[in-house]
């Protein structure tokens, strides 16, 4: 799920070389945390969340097929 939000998220930006992505495993919930540079905080989001609710949507598909909970945190 890392590598997965990791890529998503080096294709939007401007600045790839700043994007890390922490993962935080508790129980069956698995908390992934996105952190980008400031400037491109703007294009992770997307107009009214919707990049940001896209990403969500994508991980949490690839996650239900391995049954697990996930959420993805932006930062």
């Amino acid at each position: 799920m890392k590598e997965l939000v990791e890529v998503i998220a080096k294709s939007l930006v401007e600045h790839p070389d700043e994007v890390t992505v922490t993962e935080k495993q508790s129980g069956k919930t698995l908390v992934l945390e996105l952190k980008v540079a400031p400037s491109d905080m703007g294009k992770v989001i997307g107009k009214q969340g919707r990049i940001a609710k896209a990403i969500r949507s994508v991980v949490k598909a690839a996650a239900s097929r391995e049954d697990k909970n996930v959420i993805v945190d932006i930062m």
